[in-house]
């Protein structure tokens, strides 16, 4: 498979929708550079540091990163590693189809759309590490013949996307104060399908808060009411689906608790 790539102003382009990269290196030889597409890097193993948008991130053994094509980066190579790469576009995003990839999809978004999952590694253990470097060696297996097992790879992915969900800060009690507005967009992003989560009175007992608080709170730390933030945020979603030619209104409905097609144009005309 010939992967093309152009780099202009330090920025590399894909234009496949899923590329797989192995490698070991003991220097970087690649400047600091954003990129038009998702990556997904695993270290095998080595270490040294992980530059992201002029933030260092110390890296070892297990880590993961998961980049956005805003995010600049570049590593400082400690101890010689071996770097798996998994990248996507938003292309290949979309090409997933409703009929079992559904929750996999939701995880995923909700990884890409909570920025702190940028700027640090997953420091997975126990039985999550294990499974994860498995999932990697299974990926290095089928990378060699893309064409027939990029469905294959896709489904990885979404495994991939529901262990580190589950690993993600804003579901730990010890989440530190200082980041409860980060932890607010967190729950916003996992439960945007879930509208009777996203009721006031819902959110506002999971963060300690008293049901007239969080709304002016969330308004006063991001000049956006907690109902327009919500509604921008589902439209966007619904939209990349309607895009995709994958996903009928009555599938869209369901997915996002709406009452029925009607609901869903209603949002759209709205926006």
């Amino acid at each position: 498979m010939i992967i093309l790539y152009q780099s202009m102003s330090k920025r590399y382009k894909q234009f496949q929708p899923i590329v797989v990269a192995d490698f070991e290196s003991a220097t970087w030889n690649h400047p600091l550079h954003k990129h038009n597409h998702y990556e997904l890097i695993y270290i095998k193993y080595g270490s040294g540091t992980h530059i992201i948008n002029k933030v260092n991130v110390d890296y070892r053994p297990g880590n993961l990163f998961l980049l956005g094509p805003e995010e600049e980066h570049y590593f400082e190579i400690k101890e010689s590693t071996r770097f798996i790469y998994l990248k996507f576009t938003d292309l290949y995003i979309n090409q997933a189809e409703q009929g079992g990839f559904n929750t996999g999809l939701q995880h995923l978004e909700y990884l890409i759309k909570s920025r702190e999952t940028h700027l640090s590694a997953f420091s997975i253990t126990g039985n999550d590490q294990n499974t994860v470097s498995t999932i990697f060696d299974v990926i290095l297996s089928l990378k060699d013949d893309m064409l027939r097992n990029e469905q294959l790879i896709w489904m990885q992915l979404f495994t991939i996307a529901h262990l580190l969900q589950r690993n993600m800060p804003e579901i730990n009690d010890t989440f530190h104060r200082s980041k409860d507005m980060q932890a607010v967009f967190c729950y916003i992003h996992k439960h945007i399908y879930h509208p009777e989560k996203l009721r006031a009175e819902v959110m506002a007992s999971h963060f300690n808060f008293t049901k007239d608080y969080i709304g002016p709170y969330f308004k006063r730390n991001t000049g956006l009411t907690l109902k327009n933030y919500m509604n921008s945020y589902r439209i966007n979603l619904i939209r990349q689906r309607i895009n995709s030619g994958n996903y009928r209104l009555k599938q869209i409905a369901a997915e996002f608790g709406l009452t029925d097609e009607s609901h869903v144009s209603k949002l759209l005309k709205q926006h």
